[in-house]
């Protein structure tokens, strides 16, 4: 009897506890349902705005120094945002943003004159302007060469700047990747499509820079906004100097837009930053101050097919 009371006694009790547990369960679930959406609901509001997102820009080597700094500044201002800026070269840019592996991709070239894009896909931002120039280790004694010598020495024709009344040094030839941008745009507008004859190949314009001023009698190629400094020495062509002006007027022919290319119109962070990027305030400071020019400052413009116009 005393056995069967005690039995019936701890049955109701496990059966009680079982109930008070499932309703704790019960409560926590919701509380933890009610949690999460209100999360989600901050999310898309955070989204809207900016707000705590994270995107990825890569591609032009020759547009990373603007887009860093730009992306540093833009961070300072919005504590919230996480943008990332990694180079590899225009191809690098264009395919990535098109396959929508990063929001922006950054090109020195247009979408349309790259292999293998779908460049209808695309929607591009020219961000500035940036000219580029045939840079020299600083004792070549050269610092002009015609467009003709200029091609004789990419193309292997001229192999010591004393033929061309320099140093008696043998000429070193440093190259960008066939991905380059900048290596299409200098080929195109200063090579006049000529292909460069073997030499070093690299793929940052940060190391190229090095490469020249470190090595006596080497030649390459770098935008302006790397051309700081006086570790190397920038050509002029035909007598025209590597200026901002001779490029906006359109007498030094070796320049490029700097395309931020989206897959498709953007939104969030990805069109904030680029709103940012192309307000007055980044146009007339940070642009300049990184060695680009604004491409509102042009009296020039170019096409896809490399046509240029005076602006009207």
């Amino acid at each position: 009897m005393l056995h069967a009371l005690t039995n019936h006694l701890q049955g109701g009790f496990t059966v009680k506890k079982m109930k008070i547990w499932g309703l704790a369960v019960l409560f926590v679930w919701t509380l933890g349902l009610l949690a999460a959406c209100g999360d989600d609901e901050k999310k898309d509001n955070a989204n809207a705005d900016g707000d705590g997102e994270s995107i990825v820009v890569s591609g032009s080597s020759a547009m990373q120094p603007l887009i860093a700094a730009a992306a540093e500044s833009f961070m300072e201002e919005n504590p919230k945002a996480d943008i990332t800026v990694n180079a590899g070269g225009s191809g690098t840019g264009l395919s990535e943003v098109s396959e929508g592996t990063v929001a922006i991709g950054n090109s020195d070239i247009f979408a349309e004159e790259a292999d293998s894009i779908p460049a209808d896909e695309l929607v591009d931002h020219k961000v500035a302007v940036v000219g580029m120039a045939a840079t020299v280790h600083p004792d070549v004694g050269v610092d002009n060469l015609s467009k003709e010598d200029l091609i004789k020495v990419f193309t292997g024709e001229v192999t010591n700047w004393s033929e061309l009344g320099g140093a008696d040094q043998e000429i070193t030839l440093v190259k960008r990747p066939d991905s380059s941008g900048t290596r299409a745009t200098f080929v195109n507008f200063a090579l006049d499509g000529a292909t460069p004859a073997e030499g070093i190949t690299e793929d940052s314009s940060n190391t190229v820079k090095k490469i020249i001023g470190e090595t006596p009698g080497a030649i390459g190629y770098l935008a302006f906004s790397y051309l700081n400094d006086d570790t190397v020495t920038p050509l002029a062509m035909d007598g025209v100097e590597a200026t901002d002006e001779n490029v906006q007027s359109g007498d030094f022919p070796i320049w490029a837009y700097q395309h931020s290319y989206t897959n498709g119109d953007p939104s969030g962070l990805t069109k904030e930053f680029l709103d940012y990027l192309e307000s007055e305030d980044i146009q007339n400071g940070l642009v300049t101050e990184q060695g680009y020019i604004s491409a509102a400052k042009m009296e020039v413009e170019r096409d896809a097919d490399g046509n240029e116009t005076k602006k009207k």
